[in-house]
């Protein structure tokens, strides 16, 4: 962001006359984006307005009302640059992805006029009825997601994408803003109150659980409001100061932990692998769960699985199906027994491409009667000719990882250079293991009964039903 910012002030150096450019930061609740925007104000040295789009309906309401109706203003674009008293300010249109319809008519369609640089430049409000230029406003809109924005709208701005925080980060944020920021509003400072080495790690691990930062804020809020109301209760005889808040104590002053810290599973049984997965609230780690079911043949998919998951599920069975001669494994396996994959948290929907190669290991595991690599994570989508195809959310995805203890991470090769976005002292961590098909996925994965890899290549013509096995 900061780059961009610094080349719209070296084209304006140039050519005072250019427009300014139109972002749409997106990333998951808490990250800043506001902030952000505010701070871009800032630097530039010019007003700041916001204007919330969530739950809008009413073209007018962005337009303006024709003079001829009862309580006809201007619509909230020029009432925004009225109150900022400027025609270049920073105008920021929050939740742009939450702009809805209905028979008033779509705002998502004025804004296509809004922030379309070949047409800002004679925007008429229908109030004041007259062109305005809006060219030399910098317009930032703000989302969680992309999907529900319409691609001509898409087109017109800028996407900057903002992840998740790292935990570092997160500590980082805390220390020089959030918890400052906490004891200036509660009537505090830093003589009232200290915290002990490890108190914020430890809410972090175990009170919040999001992408950002906004539930962590709220608890340091809640413990500067708890020690105002230890200290304004006996104004006579206050407790001694500074009030240490000491980790063992948290549960007095913060309740009961909200959330065990995520681990990985030390030792993975047969049938079950480990995934990654990105959420609007950051990374998460994702068991993959597969059992033969004998006397069927039926696929049976649990665990709340949208309809893209579904189909990985389908093309790591097909895919087996198809090698199931090269992996040493009976093709009359799949037609006599049926195949059960669950995803624990049934009660939270979850879709996307990005488990398929955690099914067809988990798959593969099943059916081989062999285990899965505990320490390892792994993302990709996956065809039927045997390829990994890339996926996104890579950077929220390792810091799952971290999180969990993983030390291996499995992605495709062409998710490589994703690495970038990630600090230096995480990937200096783990250890990323980039595929292109999934023999090298099954290859980097499977181990025998003693640890060992288990060799994919070894090809055994099976006589029966059960998976027939050849280790060197």
């Amino acid at each position: 962001v900061k780059n961009r910012i610094l080349e719209h002030l070296a084209v304006l150096k140039l050519n005072p006359e250019a427009n300014a450019p139109i972002l749409c930061l997106v990333g998951p609740p808490g990250v800043g984006k506001t902030s952000l925007g505010q701070s871009i104000a800032r630097a530039l040295g010019r007003k700041f307005e916001r204007i919330s789009l969530g739950g809008l309906h009413d073209e007018a309401e962005l337009r303006g009302h024709r003079r001829t109706y009862v309580g006809a203003m201007p619509g909230r674009i020029i009432q925004a640059l009225r109150r900022a008293g400027s025609k270049n300010p920073v105008l920021m249109l929050d939740e742009i992805d939450k702009v809805g319809a209905d028979f008033r008519g779509d705002p998502a369609a004025a804004l296509l006029e809004i922030l379309d640089p070949a047409q800002n430049a004679t925007f008429r409000d229908n109030y004041l009825d007259l062109p305005f230029d809006l060219s030399k406003v910098m317009f930032i809109t703000t989302a969680n997601t992309l999907d529900p924005i319409s691609r001509p709208l898409l087109d017109r701005m800028e996407i900057i994408r903002l992840p998740g925080y790292s935990a570092q980060e997160k500590l980082q944020i805390a220390l020089r803003y959030l918890w400052p920021r906490r004891l200036k509003e509660a009537g505090l400072t830093a003589e009232h109150v200290t915290l002990e080495d490890g108190v914020l790690r430890y809410i972090l691990e175990h009170y919040t659980r999001e992408a950002g930062v906004r539930q962590f804020e709220q608890m340091l809020g809640r413990l500067t409001r708890k020690v105002a109301l230890r200290l304004a209760e006996h104004p006579d005889s206050p407790p001694p100061i500074p009030i240490v808040i000491r980790q063992t104590e948290l549960g007095e002053w913060l309740g009961p932990e909200r959330y065990l810290p995520e681990a990985g599973r030390k030792d993975l049984p047969i049938g079950v692998a480990t995934g990654l997965a990105w959420t609007e609230t950051g990374g998460e780690v994702l068991y993959v769960e597969t059992t033969l079911l004998p006397g069927g043949h039926e696929l049976t998919l649990t665990g709340q699985l949208g309809e893209v998951m579904q189909e990985s599920a389908q093309a790591a069975r097909s895919y087996l199906w198809s090698r199931a001669e090269q992996l040493g494994i009976a093709a009359s396996l799949f037609k006599r027994n049926g195949i059960h994959i669950h995803i624990p948290e049934g009660a939270i929907p979850k879709d996307g491409p990005s488990a398929g190669i955690t099914m067809v290991t988990a798959l593969a595991s099943a059916v081989l009667r062999v285990k899965v690599r505990s320490d390892t994570a792994m993302t990709g989508e996956i065809s039927l000719s045997g390829l990994v195809l890339p996926v996104g959310g890579i950077k929220e995805k390792v810091l799952a990882a971290r999180r969990a203890g993983i030390r291996r991470v499995i992605l495709p090769k062409a998710n490589a250079k994703d690495l970038q976005e990630i600090p230096d002292e995480i990937r200096q961590e783990l250890t990323f293991i980039f595929v292109e098909t999934i023999d090298e996925v099954l290859a980097q994965t499977l181990i025998t009964a003693d640890g060992q890899p288990f060799d994919v290549t070894a090809r055994v013509k099976p006589q029966d039903g059960a998976p027939v096995l050849c280790h060197n």
